[in-house]
């Protein structure tokens, strides 16, 4: 059977799928959510010229005289109230930090900068004051629109709200914002020899490991998980745990373990007889075998059973998956440059190598965490990185630097 490359492999899968439907909900609720929506500025941001210091606003003409220039104190401007004067020629006003400037003032002279000494809270503000340096114009404002302007785009459709722009959303007076709706992934492992974790050991069986660890990365998604337990090797178990799916509403099922040739009968028949299912064999390094289809028209991957082609597996092809579901604009991993400590062999495949990292001369250095076989968790669990050596190379000398995902 051909090899099918990773990127081709992803892009077929891939293009299955686009972004689900959307709902409006509240700002409060809404972190870690997809905008369905570009977010236009129906304000300016500030809203309004404002002191970005405590101090006394002034026309700066007045302070550009032989200094020091004692003005009279005609105003006290806290923050949140609307000034009602307009600063003369020889006048200033007490302001704070984020306070409106007033008319006729155009900078603001920090309180360190005057002979005010009194700045206990809820002190009176002086009938006059004396200033030491001059200001320019516009010092020490932060004037209206600085930031952004009315109809400028400030957020785009696909971006996830993170807490610095659920900040300017609620600047901009979004109580309530278009997102899309959360994927439902459904998740089942398969195999007679998998015990529940909690379970005494029996010979030959070993712990659901894979159904935790792929959970754990759904979950990083920010997708909702379904967690459909183990199916047994018969068709009724099978068919029971993806029924599941279905009355859940899942976009999306995901096994681990059964996706090599001739090892997943009854979950081949049950999907088979339901929709479509094709085997796959990727030219990568751990992770070869994958399986892909529909169960009634759910989309469905198939991963291996050893927990590093489980994981390798998931952050190739699942995890941009679940993003284009999501309709975020990014849903894969950040490639990064390190150099390899030492040399790399390689058997011609495109590998993830588990890797540790440690800085040198301001570079990331990688050295392998050990030996690389694909039931060896241990070692996923001690490195820092996967190192994504491309097909075809079967050599990566000490000193050359290749792409990595950071871990």
């Amino acid at each position: 059977m051909t090899l099918l490359s990773v990127e081709e492999a992803r892009a077929r899968i891939l293009s299955q799928f686009k972004p689900i439907s959307s709902e409006t909900i509240s700002l409060i609720q809404s972190a870690n959510r997809i905008l369905a929506m570009d977010i236009i500025a129906t304000d300016d941001l500030p809203l309004f010229d404002n002191s970005s210091m405590d101090g006394f606003a002034v026309r700066a003409t007045d302070s550009s005289s032989a200094t020091p220039v004692t003005l009279r104190v005609v105003a006290d401007i806290p923050a949140g109230s609307a000034p009602k004067v307009s600063l003369a020629t020889g006048e200033a006003a007490r302001i704070m930090t984020g306070a409106q400037l007033p008319l006729g003032a155009d900078s603001v002279v920090p309180v360190e900068d005057t002979d005010f000494n009194n700045r206990d809270a809820g002190s009176a503000a002086p009938s006059e004051v004396q200033i030491s340096k001059p200001v320019n114009s516009g010092e020490n404002v932060r004037p209206r629109g600085m930031d952004v302007h009315k109809g400028d785009i400030v957020l785009r459709k696909g971006q996830r709200i993170n807490p610095q722009s659920a900040g300017i959303l609620a600047m901009l007076g979004f109580s309530k914002v278009e997102v899309y709706k959360r994927p439902r992934v459904a998740l089942f492992s398969s195999g007679d020899e998998l015990l529940e974790v909690n379970a005494p050991l029996e010979p030959g069986k070993i712990r659901d490991s894979n159904s935790y660890m792929l959970a754990a990365l759904i979950e990083s998604t920010n997708a909702e998980i379904l967690r459909l337990g183990v199916a047994k090797d018969t068709r009724e178990s099978v068919t029971n745990l993806i029924e599941k799916a279905v009355e859940q509403n899942a976009g999306l099922i995901i096994s681990s373990a059964g996706v090599s040739v001739g090892a997943f009968d009854y979950v081949k028949e049950v999907v088979e007889a339901n929709g479509a299912l094709d085997f796959w064999r990727v030219n990568m390094r751990p992770g070869k075998p994958l399986a892909f289809g529909n169960y009634k028209n759910i989309p469905f991957i198939g991963l291996p059973g050893n927990p590093v082609s489980a994981f390798a597996g998931f952050e190739v092809f699942v995890r941009e998956t679940i993003g284009r579901l999501s309709g975020t604009l990014d849903g894969g991993r950040h490639i990064f440059r390190v150099r390899c400590e030492e040399e790399i062999l390689s058997d011609g495949r495109e590998s993830y190598l588990r890797a540790i990292l440690h800085e040198q001369d301001g570079v990331q250095v990688a050295k392998l965490t050990g030996h690389q076989g694909s039931g060896n968790l241990l070692s996923l669990v001690q490195a820092d990185a996967l190192l994504i050596i491309p097909a075809g190379v079967k050599c990566v000398p000490a000193g050359q630097e290749v792409n990595a995902w950071l871990l």
